[in-house]
């Protein structure tokens, strides 16, 4: 089937090829024709850009990450993973970060098509109708930790489950018994998953518990705990939905004067190498081991007939020393 041309958009949003053009590169137009050629060019997998043509009938050598954030050392860690994976294979990486609007979300994707082979993404915070509609249409692609589920992409889950629970039973057995979980924020899969399941493990072996919104950064970890303190609440324990926020939780407590382990047990999750530096229990999840993974499925899924998987990685408790428990 030849490529769609711009004509072709035009003539499907029923707009005129100038209107077009004003859309795809951000001038002014009506929310309306927006719309509409937004509707077009996803209906027709067009690629606004010229070389995009001969790019799609030829290999780039390049595979497209696209991951909510670039910055701090888990997506480092995933990136590193993955970067190694493309070096063995010859492949360079192209990355982009994900911002929360579903229209960005599509910008970010259409502009990866025609530069590279096949993509990577990383959206736990797009609908499963939002990113299923971003996704280039006909691009090879893998998603880590997104709603979607397997059927026409490959799909890398962690457990987030099975990783809070073993955190709840495990301050349970060192007899931690008034728990504070700050988690992510609320539109993130990770972060609600892990919420649910420390709330339903800590309701089940009926320890009192408290919820407190973070954002995934370690001032709010701070910021949480500050929080609590000043207000006079009482518990023994934190168990903060990613390493960063867990880090900011020890901050606070050691500023209120406040003993970690002795006076709050403090647990993680990710595993990000800081937290063996600083004797952080945490979940490890094998970061950059996921992002290796992923690649190699996706390479796996353009050079061969394209079978759909979809894996749970299980995560790992390590206990250190901000529980007590010791220093794996």
């Amino acid at each position: 089937m030849p490529a769609a041309t711009i004509r072709d958009v035009a003539r499907r949003a029923q707009v005129s090829v100038a209107s077009v053009s004003r859309a795809l590169n951000g001038l002014a137009v009506s929310e309306m024709t927006k719309a509409r050629v937004n509707e077009a060019v996803h209906e027709l997998g067009y690629v606004p850009h010229a070389g995009a043509r001969s790019l799609s009938l030829a290999r780039t050598n390049a595979i497209g990450v696209v991951l909510p954030d670039l910055h701090g050392e888990f997506f480092s860690e995933i990136v590193r993973g993955m970067d190694r994976e493309a070096s063995r294979r010859g492949y360079l990486l192209l990355l982009s970060n994900l911002h929360a609007g579903s229209e960005q979300a599509a910008q970010a994707l259409r502009a990866m098509r025609g530069r590279v082979d096949g993509l990577i993404v990383m959206a736990p915070h797009l609908s499963r109708e939002g990113l299923s509609a971003a996704l280039p249409a006909g691009l090879p692609s893998v998603l880590i930790n997104t709603r979607e589920e397997s059927g026409n992409v490959s799909t890398f889950h962690l457990d987030n489950a099975a990783g809070a629970k073993a955190v709840v039973e495990h301050l349970a057995e060192i007899g931690r018994k008034r728990l504070v979980h700050i988690s992510g924020p609320g539109e993130n899969i990770d972060a609600r998953e892990r919420a649910d399941a420390f709330q339903d493990t800590a309701r089940a072996l009926g320890l009192s518990f408290e919820t407190v919104a973070g954002t995934f950064e370690e001032e709010s970890g701070e910021a949480a705990i500050t929080a609590l303190i000043d207000a006079g609440h009482e518990f023994d324990a934190v168990f903060a939905a990613n390493d960063n926020m867990a880090i900011g939780a020890i901050q606070a407590l050691r500023a209120a004067g406040r003993r970690v382990p002795e006076d709050v047990a403090v647990v993680g999750f990710d595993d990000i190498p800081l937290a063996r530096h600083l004797g952080l229990t945490t979940v490890r999840v094998r970061i950059a081991e996921l992002g290796e993974r992923a690649l190699a499925a996706l390479i796996a899924d353009m050079d061969e007939e394209r079978i759909p998987r979809d894996e749970l990685h299980a995560p790992e408790l390590v206990v250190r020393s901000t529980t007590a428990g010791g220093d794996a």
